[in-house]
């Protein structure tokens, strides 16, 4: 199963994340299929930044975005 998820990255106390396309069964921050956005809640406002296309191709061959990304995907319009 592929999964559309965030991959944590920064330094201690300062994440920032990368939207991944990603195979369920990896780890976190582990090997991943294609990058195709960032997310970063430490700035102000917080910065997101998303290939709408790619998500949309991704989804439509059936990966299945984490919660927590089809709430970021919902709330700036990806979906």
């Amino acid at each position: 199963m592929v999964k559309i998820r965030l991959k944590r990255m920064g330094a201690k106390k300062r994440p920032f994340y990368r939207i991944v396309v990603a195979d369920a069964r990896t780890a976190r921050d582990g090997k991943t299929i294609e990058d195709i956005g960032i997310y970063d809640p430490t700035k102000n406002p917080t910065e997101f930044r998303v290939d709408a296309e790619a998500a949309k191709k991704w989804i439509g061959h059936g990966a299945q975005p984490t919660d927590t990304v089809r709430a970021l995907f919902k709330k700036n319009g990806v979906l």
